[in-house]
């Protein structure tokens, strides 16, 4: 099957020949003459089975574009337009200096770049990154020192340019707010220093995180995460990389137990915390209270003073790494109304003391202690508004009864011991 040519880029050029072209198709495997007309093409290289790069030859008007190869020649109405285009003009460079390390980008304005083929710093080449009749974006190359910027389009090289190269100096950071996190990352971390300009890249080891404002003093970041480490945080900018400043990644804490783990509801009992990672605990809380104080005694143990609350809340922790999750262990905590004793009965027995009195009141599930006159009592808890107990001995006369919770002290009765 013969050639087959579908397009031919770019489609027309200057009548003196010598415009790269670019001739698409298929079946162009072992193709020996490619021709703009009745004239032959030079250059021709083929590229692949479904492309052919070549120079046009010298022609006037608009000629049909063929490919011969061993299976014949293609029929396909594919054509090209000799015509006199002006020389590309350049009028501005933006900017017109850059780092010697090259890698920025720079807008070069002027008219009739279409088809640019080459843009120059010097004598080395730039990547174009996009082409309009009046605007190219190149990537400028490595260099020194001040050098003309030049544009080749099939009509010819355009008029020189400016640019310099510069030294920049490398970036300095002062200062990383907060200088540690979780270990998941996904927090904002503010860098501070100097020459932090046109930040390439930020390093957390060997992590980039995801920069989100830049500023010549300062750059925000998104940290990546990391196993629980110190690393070094580095900036890299055209001017070089930076010092290193370190970055902590903080474990999340967790709690193990507390204890003890009931208290009055109005609070304000020391309470001692236990688990892992505590060291940096920043809040401590009971259920959605925070506690009214927490002092840190090792990376293992804390204590908090209970804030006022009500019923079974989880004690957490938050650090850098942070709030402590429900997991193995015990962290919750109870709160206690006080105790109430409404009635004994009965309310009088022999000095000799082992006589059963029921105690009737609230909050009395976690009774520990019961006295009569200051003297400990035997008793069984049977339900949050009963409790039996039996007297001790104690001499003739009337006593107070009080009972004890982790609530704190009941009021008391009065109870009276008869002579034997």
């Amino acid at each position: 099957m013969a050639p087959v040519v579908t397009s031919v880029t770019p489609s027309q050029g200057n009548p003196s020949g010598g415009t790269p072209v670019t001739i698409n198709g298929s079946g162009f495997t072992g193709a020996t003459v490619v021709r703009f007309g009745s004239n032959l093409a030079t250059n021709v290289v083929v590229v692949s089975s479904t492309q052919i790069t070549a120079r046009t030859p010298a022609g006037s008007g608009t000629v049909k574009v063929t490919v011969t190869g061993p299976t014949g020649t293609s029929t396909q109405n594919v054509f090209f337009l000799y015509t006199t285009v002006a020389a590309p003009v350049l009028t501005a460079l933006s900017p017109a200096s850059g780092p010697t390390s090259g890698g920025n980008t720079v807008t070069i304005t002027g008219t009739n770049l279409t088809s640019a083929t080459q843009v120059l710093f010097g004598a080395n080449p730039a990547t174009i990154l996009t082409n309009t009749p009046t605007q190219i974006t190149a990537t400028a190359p490595a260099g020194t020192g001040t050098t003309n910027v030049t544009v080749t389009t099939p009509s010819g090289t355009s008029n020189p340019l400016t640019y310099t190269y510069t030294t920049i100096p490398a970036p300095t950071i002062t200062n990383l707010n907060p200088p540690n996190g979780p270990t998941t990352g996904g927090n904002t971390v503010t860098i501070t220093g100097t020459g932090l300009s046109g930040a390439i890249q930020v390093l957390f080891g060997a992590t980039p995180a995801t920069i989100l404002t830049n500023t010549p003093a300062q750059i925000t970041v998104t940290a990546p995460a990391g196993p629980p480490s110190v690393v070094n945080v580095t900036v890299t900018t055209p001017g070089g990389t930076s010092n290193p400043l370190p970055y902590v990644y903080v474990a999340a804490p967790i709690v193990i137990g507390v204890s003890p783990q009931f208290g009055p509801d109005t609070g304000g009992n020391t309470v001692t915390i236990t688990g892992s990672n505590l060291a940096l605990a920043s809040a401590v809380n009971f259920g959605p209270t925070p506690a009214t104080g927490f002092t840190v005694i090792s990376d293992n143990q804390l204590t908090a003073t209970a804030p006022p609350g009500t019923g079974t809340v989880v004690v957490t922790v938050t650090t850098p790494g942070g709030t402590s999750t429900l997991g193995p262990g015990n962290p919750y905590y109870t709160y206690l109304g006080a105790p109430v004793i409404n009635t004994l009965v009965p309310n009088q027995g022999s000095e000799l003391g082992g006589d059963s009195v029921t105690i009737n009141g609230s909050n009395l599930t976690y009774t520990d202690a019961l006295t009569f006159g200051g003297t400990p009592a035997s008793f069984s808890v049977l339900s949050d508004t009963l409790v039996v107990t039996t007297t001790p001995t104690h001499a003739a006369g009337t006593v107070n009864v009080q009972l004890h919770t982790p609530a704190g002290n009941s009021n008391t009765l009065p109870f009276t011991y008869d002579p034997a």
